[in-house]
């Protein structure tokens, strides 16, 4: 990998506290979005590709922790410390619909039929809420036995797994039982869990080590000491050679799948990076600091930055703060 090549990132501003949380969309007939988490309480939409701003969702009143959207991004989700989490209309950025918790939510997820959204917190309480039936109790999964960090949905929606902010390990929850069926154990809370795009891996990290496990027979398949403690890794979701990994040092670096070798080393952040995720298209990640940027960084060598910023020149928004293309659509 030529370093040099990477080294240069799209940098974008608008959050005006740290970013502690990305979430990437599949690619959708409008391309990809991006939606990023915030303690200044104002998750952001963004293009994918080029990072452009598209809009801010507006109405929490506390740090949001965690966003997402749905498959179509035609939905967004939010997970905040105001003890709420929210559904929004992507195109619009109107609420939906506010789910009221009783502590602090500090994650959310949609499910892959995007039917139904699984939120968690400081209540120790996994809550799956019916989208097509927004007023109804939410289904609650037997307790956690601990304050919940992550959520993600594995295996067509029948297992959840989650982490927790005080104890080691991810675990996985059969949706039907509601019960704790495996335990992925790890010395250190596990920070970030990601499932990977072909559903063959299950990405953590811990403390200052990175892990990838099997996602059908969860066993351990490789696990990997970094140079300090990294908060968030990702996996490059087409050919899986590659992964990134940020935290406390402030500097993105990437590694080789296979070896665990480093084969580049992003500086730019002056904050310690709080998550890092792969672009569907594997061609960028995106980091996320406590300097309140996100920098989208180039994984192919060919792909120069000129050539991102004509395809901003060509990306219009309107006064909304939606892309043109996506809002002829709605």
């Amino acid at each position: 990998m030529d370093k040099k090549k990477v080294a240069v990132p799209l940098v974008c501003h608008g959050h005006s506290r740290p970013v502690v949380d990305l979430f990437y969309s599949p690619i959708t007939p409008d391309g990809f979005f991006l939606i990023s988490a915030s303690k200044d309480s104002h998750p952001m939409l963004r293009n994918g590709e080029t990072g452009d701003w598209i809009g801010t969702f507006e109405g929490h009143k506390g740090a949001v922790w965690s966003s997402c959207l749905d498959n179509n991004a035609l939905r967004a989700a939010s997970a905040s410390a105001d003890f709420s989490a929210k559904l929004w209309d992507a195109l619009t950025g109107d609420v939906l619909h506010s789910f009221e918790h009783k502590h602090i939510v500090r994650a959310c997820a949609f499910s892959e039929d995007t039917k139904l959204l699984i939120t968690g917190g400081f209540e120790k309480i996994l809550r799956v809420f019916d989208l097509n039936r927004l007023d109804a109790a939410p289904t609650e999964v037997d307790k956690s036995p601990g304050s919940i960090r992550t959520l993600t949905w594995l295996h067509s929606d029948q297992t959840i797994l989650s982490s927790c902010t005080d104890i080691g390990g991810v675990r996985l929850w059969d949706v039907r039982s509601g019960k704790i069926v495996q335990t992925l154990e790890t010395k250190s809370p596990v920070t970030s869990a990601e499932v990977s795009q072909d559903g063959r891996y299950i990405t953590t990290a811990d403390g200052s080590s990175v892990k990838f496990w099997d996602a059908n027979h969860f066993g351990l398949v490789k696990s990997y000491d970094m140079p300090c403690n990294v908060e968030s890794a990702s996996l490059e979701p087409k050919s899986g050679e590659k992964f990134v990994a940020g935290g406390e040092d402030m500097w993105v670096r990437v590694f080789d799948f296979y070896s665990g070798e480093e084969i580049g080393c992003n500086k730019g952040h002056h904050g310690p990076v709080h998550c890092v995720r792969f672009s569907p298209t594997g061609e960028s990640y995106a980091s996320g600091s406590e300097d309140g940027t996100i920098r989208i960084w180039q994984t192919t060598p060919n792909h120069s930055v000129d050539e991102v910023a004509k395809k901003i020149e060509g990306f219009h928004i309107n006064k909304e703060g939606k892309t043109a293309d996506k809002l002829s659509d709605a």
